[in-house]
C-alpha cells in the first residue's frame, strides 16, 4: 500500500477518536513555548476544525491534488501574515504523528514512516511560501 492510503486510513481511525484533537494540540502547545505564544488568544474550536481539514489537504496533496490550498495555507502562515517560522513545522509534524500513535490502534512503524513522508512533502510547499 503507498503512503497516502496509508495515512488515509490512519487519519480515519484517528478522526474516530473524540480526543484525538484535543490530544493533538496538547501535545503540540506543550512541545515549545514557542509554540505556545503562537497561540495566544486563538479560538481552539475553530482551530480545531482548520487542523482537520488542513491535515486533510495534506493527504489530498501527497494523493496528487494541485497544491493550491496548501498555497494559500502558504500565504497565510507566512512572515507577512501569521509569520509561522519554518522551523516550528517539526514540532507539528513530531507532535501530530506521537498523537496517531496514541489514537489509531493499529498504526505500525510503516504507519509512522508513512505520515512523515506524507506531511512533509506538503509542509515543504507550506515552508517554500514563508
Amino acid at each position: 500500500m503507498k503512503a497516502p492510503d496509508i495515512v488515509m486510513q490512519s487519519y480515519g481511525r484517528c478522526c474516530a477518536s473524540a480526543t484525538f484533537f484535543d490530544d493533538f494540540y496538547q501535545q503540540f502547545l506543550q512541545s515549545s513555548p514557542e509554540v505556545r505564544a503562537k497561540f495566544t488568544n486563538t479560538d481552539m474550536p475553530a482551530q480545531k476544525l482548520l487542523l482537520r481539514q488542513g491535515i486533510l489537504n495534506l493527504v489530498l496533496f501527497s494523493r496528487g491534488l494541485p497544491p493550491t490550498k496548501l498555497q494559500a495555507l502558504a500565504k497565510s502562515h507566512s512572515r507577512e501574515n501569521l509569520n509561522i517560522q519554518p522551523h516550528l513545522y517539526n514540532y507539528w509534524v513530531d507532535a501530530l504523528i506521537n498523537t496517531v500513535e496514541q489514537h489509531d490502534k493499529q498504526a505500525s512503524m510503516e504507519t509512522r514512516h508513512a505520515w512523515r513522508e506524507v506531511l512533509n512533502k506538503g509542509i515543504e510547499v507550506i515552508q517554500a511560501g514563508y
